[in-house]
């Protein structure tokens, strides 16, 4: 199984929930908020191979946190994954967008010149702006869309921009999310929770709740599930390590 956006930091007893994932051998990216939160959700699972963490500056709280921005560009060399970053136009957050895009703009600039990282973006009501933004730099690294919900259109751009994509339960409950699953690059997919954020059942996706959007993606894209977790384990493979055959485990490193 895959969840390739977690906040595990946040979960009520986080240590229980990685003990929990390493169990169910369970291929996990954790995302921070702030680049100070950083080091500390790392070190819950430094002895978890199929865990990483990724560096992060949430765009919701970019206006609080854009003077950790220093702390970013230093801890950025020592790092592969970089989430979550990105922008949210919704209404409550719109009086911060200036910080916003500062903030975004500042992030991928700094993984260009850092030669390119994989990145899971938020860009919740700023589908448009979020891939303006990737096209102004294109050397920032492999952008995956954490909960896309946008449009038809803005789907279509961010497959030619060479967008990834990742797909969880929540957004996979709704005949928008699974309308747009069904348009994704099947080679470009990825399962994620965005737990303890996300529901499930009305209450806290768990990581392992990944294996979920299993059956939809099934349902979707009219393949059997076994074909749906090799398609999602070679997807892996391939961005981790440029691999593309099914057999054996991806090299989720660095």
């Amino acid at each position: 199984m895959i969840d390739f956006h977690a906040h595990l930091d946040l979960y009520p007893d986080p240590h229980t929930v990685v003990r929990e994932c390493v169990a169910r051998d369970l291929y996990v990216l954790s995302v921070t908020t702030t680049p100070s939160a950083w080091s500390g959700t790392a070190a819950l699972t430094k002895d978890a191979q199929r865990i990483r963490t990724a560096l992060g500056l949430h765009p919701q709280i970019a206006h609080e946190r854009k003077g950790e921005l220093p702390l970013f560009e230093r801890l950025l060399p020592g790092v592969r994954y970089v989430g979550e970053i990105g922008l949210d136009g919704s209404p409550e957050y719109q009086r911060y967008w200036p910080d916003q895009e500062q903030v975004f703009s500042r992030v991928l600039s700094l993984c260009a010149r850092a030669g390119g990282r994989i990145m899971t973006i938020h860009s919740r009501r700023a589908a448009t702006q979020v891939l303006d933004a990737l096209a102004m730099e294109p050397r920032a690294g492999i952008a995956i869309m954490h909960w896309f919900s946008g449009t038809q259109r803005e789907l279509a751009r961010a497959v030619n921009l060479g967008c990834w994509f990742s797909v969880g339960p929540a957004m996979l409950a709704g005949n928008k999310g699974r309308a747009l699953a069904a348009k994704m690059p099947r080679d470009r997919v990825l399962t994620e929770t965005d737990g303890p954020f996300a529901q499930v059942d009305g209450r806290a996706a768990w990581p392992w709740d990944a294996d979920l959007a299993l059956e939809v993606l099934s349902n979707v894209w009219s393949e059997p599930i076994k074909t749906v977790q090799c398609q999602l384990k070679s997807n892996l493979r391939r961005l981790t390590s440029h691999g593309s055959a099914c057999g054996g485990p991806p090299n989720f490193g660095g």
